[in-house]
């Protein structure tokens, strides 16, 4: 999105996306929560909500363990890329840059460009799939029109109103919640499923761990975080990091975190309780997808469905296609930001232009949109532990960070997070079928 700007000037307080936050507590804290919020916004993607429910109708309320798991890891990997564009006021891409070989950048920058690409590409497709169910236009067509949509908003909207708008949108996802106290659900196994960890170590199991890890710990969302770090920074004069910023910019990560992950255990408990029971082990369809919110809705099951996938797509695509174009221009020292018109960004803006047609061409293929999104899923469950222990190594440099290196307790998270996913992958190739 751009901001109606005439100069390379910093915006204004009154008109920027958020302050800097420069205390935790007080009135209004809540008004200046940004980057944190929107990126767990983010987090609850189509292809989020695609991955949560195949893996509730699979495996019932088996993997549930992995919500609290995966919060904490997701919550120390946000928090170390919001440190380094906090302290250093750059990119992720641009520290990189700095710090490190250039063709581990170039590896890292190719590694997110891939996994996004494919992402919007699922995104919005199962976008186009759930309109079918209330409006019968051709698939393609569907995805064309959210594509130029979307394209018009990330060049003429400024992101913060657009954003702030699509989160009433985004409410919808509450819906899931709500399922949970009108359908039949087993309170009792539901604790245990949440405290016991249980899992069958076949390649099934495994894959659909991936699949949540990687909409979980996305790689665009390391990009996109420091990225609006980076710019909300920027936006101040004369800003000097302290201890309060970092406390406050942590209770922003973990709010957004928490609430992705929140969301994502309801909609695990909700297929179970709904397409589990029912004997709808593998979700292909928009749907099947949809029935997931029957006990709720009844025949307006599709309409709830549809606000929620379009509502957390058009939210989503142009944080992903943003990512990517951050990263991009960072590389490369293009002159960036969502806050410039795009005749001040012609790099920029091209770069998140080519990203969302690829994404469209991508829907050519013939997969099946509501697969598309666990494949999305995989996919970035894939590309994320380098790019991970590359943060591990940035967030750990006291030449770069000096005193707000991160602690202990964020490496140990962090470190633990990437011998996970590295090891998740490994596991799949040796496990019986």
């Amino acid at each position: 999105m751009s901001h109606d700007i005439a100069s390379d000037a910093a915006p204004s307080r009154r008109e920027r996306h958020h302050a800097v936050r420069s205390r935790i507590r007080g009135r209004g804290y809540f008004r200046r929560l940004g980057p944190g919020i929107v990126t767990g916004a983010a987090d609850d993607d189509p292809s989020g909500i695609g991955t949560y429910s195949q893996v509730g109708a699979a495996t019932g309320n088996r993997l549930l363990w992995s919500a609290p798991v995966l919060l904490p890891l997701a919550f120390a990997v946000q928090e170390a890329c919001a440190r380094l564009a906090l302290v250093t006021g750059k990119g992720l891409a641009g520290i990189i840059r700095d710090r490190l070989p250039r063709p581990l950048l170039f590896l890292c920058v190719a590694l997110v460009t891939i996994a996004n690409t494919v992402n919007i590409a699922a995104d919005i497709g199962s976008m186009s799939a759930a309109l079918r169910l209330l409006v019968p236009v051709p698939q393609f067509l569907g995805v064309v029109g959210f594509g130029v949509l979307i394209v018009l908003a990330e060049i003429y909207v400024p992101y913060h109103r657009y954003a702030k708008g699509l989160r009433w949108l985004c409410l919808s996802l509450l819906a899931y919640v709500a399922v949970l106290f009108v359908a039949n659900v087993d309170w009792p196994q539901v604790g245990l499923s949440l405290l016991v960890p249980r899992i069958d170590w076949g390649k099934t199991d495994i894959a659909l761990l991936i699949g949540l890890a990687g909409t979980t710990i996305s790689p665009y969302l390391f990009f996109w975080q420091s990225a609006e770090e980076m710019e909300a920074r920027a936006a101040e004069k004369d800003y000097a990091v302290n201890e309060m910023h970092i406390r406050a910019m942590r209770g922003d990560v973990f709010a957004g975190m928490a609430t992705g992950v929140f969301v994502m255990a309801a909609i695990m408990i909700t297929a179970s309780a709904t397409l589990h029971r029912a004997g709808i082990t593998t979700v292909q369809t928009a749907e099947q997808a949809a029935q997931a919110l029957t006990p709720l809705a009844g025949p307006f099951a599709g309409v709830l469905f549809l606000l929620g996938i379009v509502g957390t797509g058009l939210l989503s695509v142009p944080v992903l296609a943003g990512a990517t174009s951050y990263a991009i221009a960072e590389t490369f020292g293009w002159r960036e930001s969502l806050e410039r018109r795009p005749s001040q960004a012609r790099a920029f803006y091209a770069v998140i232009l080519v990203s969302i047609v690829v994404g469209l061409a991508l829907n050519l293929i013939g997969l099946d949109p509501i697969q598309f999104l666990f494949i999305a899923a995989v996919t970035n469950g894939l590309a994320a532990p380098i790019l991970m222990a590359v943060i591990w190594w940035l967030a750990r440099d006291e030449r770069l960070l000096g005193r707000w290196r991160s602690p202990l307790w964020s490496r140990l998270l962090l470190g633990g997070a990437i011998v996970a996913m590295t090891a998740l992958p490994v596991l799949w190739l040796i496990a019986p079928a």
